[in-house]
């Protein structure tokens, strides 16, 4: 397709630049996890603080696992956190930060 040796040490994003094209897959994880997050934000439930990590207790030891929220901040340009969750609450504004962030293809 673009003649690219296997043994040539070039990275994903440089072949998907040539190629011109965008991780389309990631893209998709990214928005269905970002809905499933804005529907159980919406609930008051037990889903709803285990995706915030607001679980009381010990966490356990070593390199701490990244929260879902903490994902999706980065991935909508969110700024904090709470911004994120407090967008959840409101259905359109939600779903423009959603479509916004896979328009950007990141």
């Amino acid at each position: 397709m673009l003649r690219i040796s296997w043994t040539a040490k070039k990275t994903n994003d440089t072949v998907l630049e040539e190629a011109h094209t965008t991780r389309l897959l990631v893209c998709k994880i990214r928005k269905r996890q970002a809905t499933f997050f804005g529907h159980v934000m919406r609930r008051e439930k037990l889903e709803n603080l285990v995706t915030t990590g607001m679980l009381e207790g010990k966490r356990s030891r070593g390199k701490q696992r990244e929260k879902l929220i903490e994902g999706l901040t980065d991935w909508l340009k969110a700024g904090k956190s709470l911004e994120a969750i407090e967008a959840t609450k409101d259905r359109k504004k939600w779903r423009t930060m959603i479509a916004n962030a896979v328009k950007q293809g990141t």
